[in-house]
């Protein structure tokens, strides 16, 4: 063990030394916040330990320099969440999976640009009792140390009830800022396509054995997309996050409703755990009520993406509430409706395709009432075979030319109707 953590942090020097990182840091004394004025250079993350004894767990990180930390817990399910500056983790992939004491799991990653986040799920109802740093006696790091005390269920309600207030406010204020970034462009009037790349940053989506998640591979092919549909010069495309940073399902919705999109594609890869034999591009349309159980099943563990990621998951912002809105959310399902029997008609000579490509489900991500939405999940990351193809650079440049020609295809009928219809007496 001892041996293990020297060779971490020999290879947290390394990379110290390569990112012109000053190594003589020092430990701040805060026991509320671990706070030091930010020099230029990342803060890089080299080791996180557990440590557990009669109802407290200390969660000690070992970091570049002090940073300013923030907690808060959540509830349904019990979480611990940690906010801290842009952090670069170099850690084992699956180092979170490590239950400790008061703690069942951990994750972390990109939240917002310039903001990390990790997530602990808790093995039963705790608060923090102590946030403190030291520095490491093997390298002279600083290791943020944040304890955690048992609490009874009634204790750790009231703080995730306040919590929760404060956060719905944080929220309002990044959606309006979100939503002024992407009115960019509005003069332009060719169709706008928002292409939405599933997961991000603190939420890596569905994992394969080879170590490849699902918000690498998507954000990989979503970005190959973009650049096909561009070259084409019709359309105006937009990224719903084009690094890995954790976006939420709500805020995709709105960041596609504020650039006035056309179409909306979100990009998916599902897994099934001892399923190897299942496999197969499927496409999603919205509905409230799911075509079949599996579908209902896949729609339930994405629309809990928020929760992964500790944000509180509201109704949506497009609940329809009037009868207008309930026309245009008619006329919005077929137009998805039928770029989704396009996609597959397209996909289906280059891509092996699900047993049943075409289904439904009340995905939260594709409740826009007024832009036509669909979900593709490229294959199952649990298929060798599947995620063979997904790694191909072939595969994905055929995939990508055939989704573009049935974008091609959709917009084209579209402008043909619109323009019969301009036309009738």
């Amino acid at each position: 063990m001892l041996l293990t953590r020297f060779t971490r942090l020999v290879g947290f020097l390394a990379l110290a030394f390569w990112a012109g990182l000053d190594v003589a840091w020092a430990a701040g004394p805060s026991p509320q916040h671990a706070s030091h004025p930010q020099a230029n250079g990342a803060v890089i993350a080299a080791d996180i330990a557990l440590e557990a004894e009669a109802g407290r767990t200390r969660f000690k990180i070992t970091l570049s320099r002090d940073v300013t930390v923030q907690t808060h817990v959540m509830e349904r399910p019990d979480r611990l969440i940690v906010d801290l500056p842009e952090v670069s983790f170099h850690l084992p992939p699956d180092v979170g999976r490590k239950a400790g004491g008061l703690i069942s799991s951990y994750r972390y990653g990109l939240f917002a640009p310039g903001r990390s986040r990790v997530v602990m799920d808790l093995a039963q109802p705790a608060v923090v009792s102590g946030i403190r740093t030291e520095p490491s006696a093997l390298s002279g790091a600083v290791v943020l140390i944040i304890e955690l005390t048992k609490a009874d269920r009634d204790d750790f309600r009231k703080a995730a009830a306040l919590n929760a207030a404060g956060a719905t406010e944080n929220a309002a204020a990044e959606v309006k800022s979100t939503q002024s970034k992407s009115a960019q462009g509005a003069k332009d009037n060719r169709p706008v396509i928002v292409i939405d790349p599933g997961h991000g940053g603190i939420d890596p989506g569905a994992n394969a054995l080879t170590g490849a998640v699902e918000k690498d591979i998507v954000l990989s092919f979503a970005r190959t997309l973009k650049k096909k549909l561009e070259a084409r010069g019709q359309y105006r495309v937009v990224m719903t996050r084009d690094t890995d940073v954790f976006i939420a399902l709500g805020d995709r919705v709105r960041a596609a409703r504020a650039a006035h999109a056309d179409l909306f594609i979100s990009i998916h890869a599902d897994s099934i755990s001892g399923g190897q034999e299942v496999r197969g591009l499927t496409v999603y349309t919205g509905s409230e009520r799911a075509s079949d159980a599996d579908s209902a099943q896949l729609a339930d563990r994405e629309n809990k993406a928020d929760a992964v990621a500790g944000v509180e998951a509201g109704d949506g912002p497009d609940d329809v509430t009037d009868i207008l809105q309930d026309l245009t959310l008619r006329e919005t399902r077929s137009f998805s409706h039928r770029f989704a029997g396009g996609l597959v008609g397209e996909l289906e000579s280059i891509a092996r395709l699900n047993k049943n490509a075409r289904r439904e489900a009340g995905f939260r991500v594709l409740r826009a009432y007024d832009v036509p939405s669909v979900l593709v999940e490229l294959g199952y990351l649990s298929s060798r075979q599947d995620l063979d193809l997904l790694m191909s650079e072939e595969w994905r440049g055929k995939a990508v030319s055939a989704m573009t020609v049935a974008v091609d295809r959709f917009f084209a009928t579209r402008l043909a109707r619109q323009g019969a219809a301009a036309v009738l007496p």
